[in-house]
């Protein structure tokens, strides 16, 4: 097998608690979003789009539909002989096995996986941000300092870094300090959880942590301070793009409601760096007689026979007959029945809300409304 410059090594294993009924089924990055996308989505596109072709999706929490929904990577033009995807979930070795215990374990338990590519460099991802980046960019920056490791990182509103790993760095980009979610930040630099190591430091440094029972084994907390407290060769790398961890519902259902609009911050459809997808072509969506649609993204399958404004359906979503439907997300398959009144909400897949049902409120100081995926919600629920 030719030596590869880099790869990619995508985390997507993680569970998405904070996602509620939404990630009760399914793992955070198989998650639909924006209509005909799942999450993990724009990291597989960012990849194609960025020349990186050979990608290893680390799978965990129920694995099923995103391992299905990846398949051989034909979408996002990642299924050339000898790279392409490869889905790495856990496995038993003669010395036994065990989950994941954390984001650089993950990348530990595969090892093989990066010796058998023998890339110059190893691009760490996460699966469940929204963001076009093109990683081209960010390697040419890690070459020319000649570093160990390159984070991405981005500016944050001061009053939001403490909610971050937070990048204090010198003139030259070196990093001389990262500090987890500070109290009191010294810096707006707010790491993205993209990293580009130089092999060999990764696996030196991998195998070190594996060794080292007081370790959470995670790049954030522990592989990062160690190489800074080795005098490490750490640089960042400032993104200035559209970034978007949808890891909460708030979050999940305000950034859906920006795709919206004229000119939405993020353009799902630039044709320039496009976002991939493997949901398979559905017929037309269908906009009765009486409906009436406003400021809405419409997805193939879906049939609209009320009312529908400011927000998105994905396929196969209904909305029947004298319902009503505002300021909320349907995810696949979600239905709507006649006469029902849906606000602020976030319908999973396949879920129902029963005919004269009222969901949601008005009122932006409660919490948006939030139905499972194959939930029926009918009266006095």
């Amino acid at each position: 097998m030719s030596k590869k410059e880099c790869i990619a090594m995508l985390l997507a294993g993680g569970q998405g608690s904070r996602l509620g009924a939404l990630t009760s089924k399914i793992a955070k990055p198989a998650v639909s979003f924006g209509g005909k996308f799942r999450i993990i989505d724009f990291s597989l596109s960012n990849c194609s789009n960025s020349g990186i072709d050979t990608v290893g999706v680390l799978t965990q929490y129920r694995p099923y539909l995103l391992n299905n929904y990846v398949g051989s990577g034909e979408a996002w033009d990642l299924d050339e002989r000898g790279a392409g995807v490869s889905i790495l979930p856990p496995y038993a070795t003669q010395e036994g096995g065990s989950w994941y215990a954390g984001t650089a374990d993950a990348v530990t338990q595969n090892i093989g996986y990066i010796r058998e590519h023998d890339p110059a460099y190893v691009l760490i991802l996460s699966g469940d941000h929204l963001y076009r980046m093109d990683y081209r960019k960010m390697l040419k920056s890690h070459i020319e300092h000649g570093a160990d490791l390159t984070v991405s990182v981005m500016p944050v509103p001061w009053e939001e870094a403490s909610r971050f790993g937070i990048i204090t760095k010198d003139d030259d980009d070196r990093i001389v300090k990262f500090t987890e979610k500070p109290e009191k930040p010294d810096s707006n630099l707010a790491s993205m959880g993209i990293y580009i190591f130089s092999t060999d430091v990764l696996l030196n440094a991998l195998e070190e942590d594996a060794l080292d029972a007081r370790s959470s084994h995670d790049f954030g907390k522990d592989i990062i301070p160690k190489l800074l407290e080795n005098d490490g060769r750490l640089y960042c790398y400032e993104f200035h793009g559209f970034w978007k961890d949808v890891g909460t519902i708030s979050s999940f259902h305000e950034t859906s409601m920006d795709l919206l609009g004229e000119n939405p911050e993020f353009d799902l459809y630039d044709k320039s760096f496009p976002i991939m997808s493997n949901i398979t072509t559905r017929p037309p969506h269908y906009i009765g007689p009486e409906a009436r649609v406003d400021d809405c993204l419409i997805s193939n399958g879906c049939k609209v026979f009320g009312t529908v404004r400011h927000s998105i359906l994905s396929t196969d979503a209904v909305v029947d007959e004298r319902a009503v439907v505002e300021d909320s997300v349907l995810l696949p398959g979600a239905r709507v029945k006649a006469g029902a009144h849906v606000v602020r909400a976030i319908l999973g897949e396949n879920s129902v809300v029963e005919e004269g049902v009222k969901l949601g409120s008005v009122d932006a100081t409660k919490d948006t409304a939030v139905v499972g995926n194959d939930v029926v919600i009918g009266k006095g629920e």
